[in-house]
């Protein structure tokens, strides 16, 4: 058993990380930036698995009442506004900063639990809500990449997951599992997004994306839809083999690992960002240097400007440091209350 869930976290770490950077290379990299169509792929993908897997017995997916799904359409509704809006975000900023505004979110279930629930609060989650609160307070004013939109939509993305979040606790337990309740939230993606991608745009202005008939494009594509689905199955299957502090500890360390390598004055990179600034620091530098051309269409493409993806000011790595700690803080309060 333990064996067993050390691979579990290790598979979560895996695809988490491996999610991130490919969906962060889709949308900065070859700037594919149409939300509705990239997420309704992502939901698709992820709903004709999980319908496979059910059909193969692999999971299993309750008929739930008329009632059960009604209740569950907001959160439904919030799940589209969590990956719209993440993607938005994440196309704009680097991944260390979007996963600093991320974790707002428990700012805001935490204060959802103390003034309308009235639950006793830890002085460890205490801290661990002003350190995070305090670490997203202080990004703008360092960040010499600033992107209001970018930030715009990070925030509209971590209310979304606070609410969501305080949804998913509200539920009766005998109501959804959580298999039960991704598959819908998979449905109601789909439909939603393509109905929505004729008014925002996105369903013609695709026809102009310059890879769009590029195997890189494709892959990438197929990459982000399947490791989304396991980064989903994972996180399922962690929750239930493990207690709610455990899991907690295993998200952190998918998400605070760190990886060590030379960028200008920095030895250390935090956060599975960590890994991500080399990775498009170098993807970014390789471009800079002879641009990418298409043999067929002679397609040019244009890298973002120099430095836009580098954190080399030791004010930021303070910042990421400070959210890791509130973070570690939010695990140590839940694995003691646990």
């Amino acid at each position: 058993m333990c064996v067993r869930r050390s691979l579990v976290g290790l598979t979560f770490c895996t695809c988490y990380l491996a999610s991130y950077l490919t969906n962060k290379y889709v949308l900065s990299v070859l700037k594919f930036t149409y939300p509705t169509l990239f997420q309704g792929w992502q939901t698709l993908i992820g709903g004709l698995l999980l319908h496979v897997s059910w059909k193969l017995g692999w999971v299993e997916i309750n008929s739930s009442s008329r009632s059960h799904v009604l209740a569950w359409l907001p959160a439904s509704v919030l799940f589209v506004g969590i990956i719209y809006a993440g993607s938005r975000a994440l196309s704009r900023l680097a991944i260390p900063v979007f996963l600093t505004l991320h974790n707002v979110a428990e700012v805001i279930i935490c204060g959802y639990q103390k003034c309308f629930q009235k639950e006793k609060t830890s002085p460890a989650k205490i801290c661990s809500a002003l350190f995070l609160l305090a670490a997203a307070g202080c990004l703008p004013f360092n960040d010499s990449q600033f992107d209001p939109d970018g930030y715009f939509w990070a925030i509209i993305h971590l209310l979304c997951v606070g609410a969501y979040k305080i949804l998913q606790k509200s539920q009766k337990p005998s109501a959804l599992s959580d298999i039960d309740q991704q598959y819908l939230n998979y449905i109601f993606s789909v439909v939603l997004l393509a109905f929505a991608s004729h008014p925002t745009g996105d369903l013609f202005s695709v026809l102009d994306f310059p890879l769009l008939y590029f195997y890189r494009f494709h892959g990438s594509c197929c990459a982000s839809g399947f490791l989304g689905f396991f980064l989903m199955f994972s996180t399922v299957k962690l929750k239930n083999l493990l207690a709610p502090g455990q899991c907690a500890a295993w998200i952190f360390f998918a998400k605070e690992k760190k990886s060590k390598g030379k960028q200008k004055n920095n030895n250390n990179q935090i956060i599975t960002a960590g890994l991500s600034v080399l990775l498009f620091d170098a993807i970014l530098t390789s471009a800079t240097m002879g641009c990418i051309q298409s043999k067929k269409q002679n397609i040019t493409l244009t890298p973002p400007p120099q430095g836009s993806h580098r954190w080399s000011t030791t004010m930021c790595i303070y910042i990421l440091l400070l959210g890791a700690l509130g973070e570690a803080l939010l695990v140590f309060s839940e694995r003691k209350s646990a």
